[in-house]
């Protein structure tokens, strides 16, 4: 089969390699769609995730060269055990997360944070490729309902959901959402779902405000002054009470921190890359809570429920749609040259 594998820093080759067969308790996926993540370029812009391990992944033992991407809908097409629900010829979108069950995260609901986690398409081979392998338990099915094209984006709409549900947003809160990217923005389509009375969204980008302004947010514009007296004016209140960093810098969590009110709820979304200076006083004196969230636990069935019955849509989402054979130059080469007008590139693995 052909598959995208990267071999370090800026060297991504589409390369011919077997097709995965599914070992104990797994299944191989016949992939239909599969969305290329900001976090892939990461990899691919160095320095890797993957390379900073420097040995094999201790639950799949895979390596250098890997292959990218974990945002993904296909069909079951082998199955080694059982699931309860899914069969031969489901279609599915499956979670990300490969965990040992054992530990006391896995135990008490948190696999997420597993002693033993890997990650599809870092710790272990990944979906830009026509089949990939993946855990039973990993998988969750697509109804009619949600296309394959959609389903490729259950990934980072689950992130977003875990976020918001970290938030603890509920009926009738005021939520802010610094960053218009692909979870920003889905994380304000999550927290109109959960029943938020006002949702504000922070982006520098004109194309990204336009998106969320479509999607139902207020948009506040950073470079027109202080968002902060925005929002007040706004809202003629305190701030919001639940704010979420959805790009994971210092400016961005500083900027959260300054929206959200006094005891109000700041989430941490975004992956730091570095480590932030914060003023303390905000969360000490000021008894706000500044909590994080990691990817997903136990949230792809609640995605797929609000993709399932339109309360929440995914069309904006997708910027462009390529096939796999061009998935260098027209996928990882145009998303970094033309980053200001792209959310996610969704990849055809069938068309070789």
């Amino acid at each position: 089969m052909k598959a995208l594998r990267l071999y370090g820093h800026r060297d991504i080759r589409l390369d011919d390699v077997p097709t995965p067969s599914a070992p104990s308790g797994w299944s191989v996926v016949k992939i239909a769609w599969s969305a290329i993540c900001h976090s892939d370029l990461r990899e691919w812009f160095g320095p890797s995730y993957i390379g900073r391990t420097g040995k094999p992944n201790e639950i799949t033992g895979v390596y250098f060269p890997v292959i990218l991407g974990h945002e993904f809908s296909g069909t079951v097409v082998e199955m080694n055990g059982t699931h309860p629900t899914i069969k031969v010829g489901d279609r599915v979108a499956p979670d990300g997360c490969i965990y040992c069950g054992t530990c006391w995260y896995c135990t008490h609901g948190h696999y997420n944070l597993c002693d033993n986690i890997a990650v599809l398409g870092f710790d272990a081979h990944g979906s830009h490729a026509q089949y990939v392998a993946v855990p039973n338990y990993s998988l969750y099915k697509l109804p009619d309902s949600v296309s394959d094209r959609h389903g490729a984006l259950i990934e980072p709409l689950s992130v977003a959901m875990h976020g918001v549900r970290q938030g603890q947003v509920k009926l009738g809160d005021t939520v802010v959402i610094v960053g218009a990217g692909t979870i920003g923005l889905c994380a304000l389509a999550v927290a109109k779902a959960a029943g938020a009375a006002q949702v504000f969204v922070s982006e520098p980008m004109p194309f990204r405000r336009a998106r969320a302004a479509e999607m139902g947010a207020t948009v506040l514009d950073p470079n027109d002054g202080d968002i902060v007296k925005q929002l007040r004016d706004m809202t003629s209140g305190p701030g919001a009470d639940v704010a979420l960093d959805c790009v994971g810098t210092e400016a961005s969590l500083n900027s959260a921190l300054a929206l959200s009110r006094r005891a109000g709820r700041v989430v941490l979304v975004g992956v730091m890359t570095s480590r932030p200076a914060i003023d303390i006083d905000k969360i000490g004196l000021d008894e706000r809570e500044l909590t994080g969230s990691l990817a997903y636990a136990n949230d792809f069935h609640r995605s797929i429920a609000l993709v399932a019955d339109g309360r929440v849509k995914l069309d904006g989402l997708i910027t462009a749609e390529i096939p796999l054979r061009d998935i260098v130059k027209a996928g990882y080469e145009r998303f970094e040259r033309d980053a200001k007008d792209h959310l996610r590139i969704i990849v055809d693995c069938q068309a070789i």
